[in-house]
């Protein structure tokens, strides 16, 4: 393959874009990959459309490899699965619904479960058709409230589904772990730092459940490490360390104390210093219960729901871990005061909630007998030694509590968590028999007895990994490419005109005909300074200068990745880079 700039569709750009968030996002329009079409959604030009095919080529052999089948299904998709697996609803607003001319509602499909599992119902009808497991590489759309970065949020992408089917859970454990190994193939193929953390299964539901996160400080999930174990897990995943559970029945009684102006931790712990509050010194903000009030609206209901969660006051509400939690319900913080005078804005208290009839969940640290400085639920006033389980009894606990560095590790003694953001480009599912059994999906067993098939979900967003790439990947001159994902193997920049022009239209033949793909900067109306800067922002990991030394048979060979410069002759170029390509794909397999 032979590109020529002098006719490739390819603008970059000097200057970063006014609403580029991130580093990928910047780069990848300066440099000429993609262009913006509407919020959300990218046109991908030439370089950015073949850095994608890369990719999904490194994705398709290794799933091909372990045994999945590649489909397409469509990306247009009636509503009617969607209602009777219950996601029409559980999704809401993520995702884009219309109807067409005769009134029937459809949606742009988020994922594709659903038509994974009446395929295999349509077509299977005996335990000698599984295990089976079906792929495709297709685009997406999620109705993104605020699209931004780029390609790590729009509201259109390209991921890679599969869908495994097995007649047991022993099946699909092997299953879940193939597709496990195949991604720290794909990943490490790819040139990606990644982790593969704990996490929630949201909109899928099953059991099991882990994403595979790229490491970068602009990443939009926050994860956690462990200093002594191999703990790794999304925050929203993260089970906080149990304290021990105590006797209600051995601690003081109830105090109330008058505490004006004190709405916030900050001031109240400042004032139960001073005056010795229930007859102590050393009050801290982890001596306080803090009740958070929050609107929790299930899909499909009218009007949100009251809930009330405690926490020790260090803390601060989450609300991802919130919403992972009460999934799918939409939860937001409460604003709406006035309608609810009973709740003593900055006051609130436990002692009550029961006799209102509002759900009060609280942190695994709030546990039996604990003692608390907490509101007493009217205006200025807060009382001492409000007791779990003797003054108050939740309604259940809940993750809400933010996870910070430092925290015991939950799945060691000894270790303490560390906190890194990621990008989330994989994420694996041992979904079980929820889509199965909605659909009835019954074979004929090796007894003669049905047997209803379980199921697992892996996908890979496979543009959000050319923006994780890039992320990982770039210096303060531009892209880096990795050569597995590079858009080509080698960069011409022609430094003059005449012979070298030529020259280099000669040698690009010649390279291109061995099979390597190449990039030749022909232009004549730019001059060299412009084509080095360009070919530095476009990242291919080779770039072939010919330049002065021509006339003396010798070229400079630049390598993108740590700068290193070299003059060579041009007698036996050919042969030297086709060999070294060639070497590097190699490794690559």
């Amino acid at each position: 393959m032979l590109l020529r700039m002098s006719t490739l569709l390819l603008r970059t750009l000097r200057e970063d874009p006014a609403d580029a968030e991130v580093p990928s996002h910047r780069l990848l329009l300066r440099a000429g990959y993609i262009r913006r079409a509407a919020p959300g959604g990218y046109t991908w030009l030439p370089l950015g459309k073949l850095v994608l095919d890369r990719i999904t080529e490194v994705v398709r052999a290794e799933l091909v490899a372990i045994g999945d089948q590649e489909v397409h299904f469509p990306a247009l998709l009636p509503a009617e699965p969607y209602r009777t697996s219950g996601r029409w609803t559980e999704y809401g607003d993520d995702i884009f619904t219309l109807a067409d001319r005769r009134g029937a509602e459809h949606l742009l499909a988020p994922t594709h479960e659903e038509m994974a599992a009446l395929l295999v119902k349509d077509l299977f009808a005996s335990y000698r058709d599984f295990p089976v497991t079906l792929f495709q590489v297709q685009t997406k759309f999620r109705d993104e409230a605020r699209p931004r970065a780029g390609l790590l949020r729009g509201r259109e992408f390209l991921m890679k589904d599969a869908y495994s089917f097995d007649l047991d859970d022993t099946g699909l454990r092997e299953a879940y772990g193939r597709h496990r190994a195949a991604y720290r193939r794909i990943f490490d193929r790819l040139g990606l730092d990644y982790t593969v953390v704990q996490a929630m299964s949201g909109a899928m539901g099953g059991s099991a459940s882990e994403e595979f996160l790229a490491a970068t400080p602009v990443g939009e999930d926050t994860f956690v490490g462990c200093t002594s174990c191999d703990f790794a897990a999304n925050t929203e995943a993260v089970a906080t360390r149990v304290p021990s559970v105590g006797d209600p029945s051995t601690q003081p009684a109830v105090e109330v104390h008058d505490t004006p102006e004190t709405p916030t931790i900050a001031s109240l712990v400042a004032l139960a210093n001073v005056r010795r509050l229930g007859g102590r010194d050393g009050w801290t903000a982890a001596d306080t219960l803090k009740n958070v009030v929050l609107s929790v609206r299930q899909p499909g209901a009218d009007r949100a729901e009251l809930l009330v969660v405690g926490l020790p006051g260090d803390r601060e509400v989450d609300l991802k871990r919130v919403g992972a939690a009460l999934h799918p319900a939409q939860v937001t913080v409460f604003e709406e005061w006035a309608e609810h005078p009973e709740l003593v804005r900055g006051y609130i208290g436990p002692q009550l909630l029961d006799k209102l009839g509002i759900r009060y969940l609280v942190d695994p640290r709030v546990v039996a007998g604990s003692a608390w400085l907490t509101g007493a639920n009217e205006p200025g006033r807060h009382a001492t030694d409000v007791v779990c389980g003797r003054d108050f009894t939740p309604d259940g606990t809940i993750e809400a509590a933010d996870v910070r560095a430092g925290d015991p590790c939950p799945g060691c003694e000894a270790g303490e968590l560390t906190i890194r953001r990621g990008i989330e480009i994989g994420h694996i599912f041992q979904l079980g028999r929820r889509f199965t059994d909605a659909f009835a999906v019954d074979v004929l067993g090796p007894a003669g007895k049905p047997v209803r098939p379980t199921m697992g979900c892996y996908g890979i967003g496979v543009s959000r990994a050319v923006a994780a790439v890039a992320e990982q990947h770039h210096d303060d001159r531009g892209l880096v490419w990795p050569a597995a994902v590079a858009p080509c193997d080698v960069h011409l920049v022609v430094a003059g005109k005449g012979p070298q022009l030529d020259a280099a239209l000669e040698l690009g033949g010649r390279l291109a005909a061995a099979g390597l793909r190449v990039l030749v900067d022909d232009r004549t109306h730019v001059s060299a300074g412009v084509k080095f800067t360009d070919a530095e922002l476009i990242g291919i990991p080779r770039a072939v200068v010919i330049g002065r030394r021509l006339a003396e048979g010798y070229v400079e060979l630049r390598e993108r990745a740590g700068d290193g410069r070299t003059e060579l002759p041009l007698d036996g170029l050919v042969d030297r880079l086709v060999h070294e390509v060639r070497q590097v794909r190699a490794s690559l397999v």
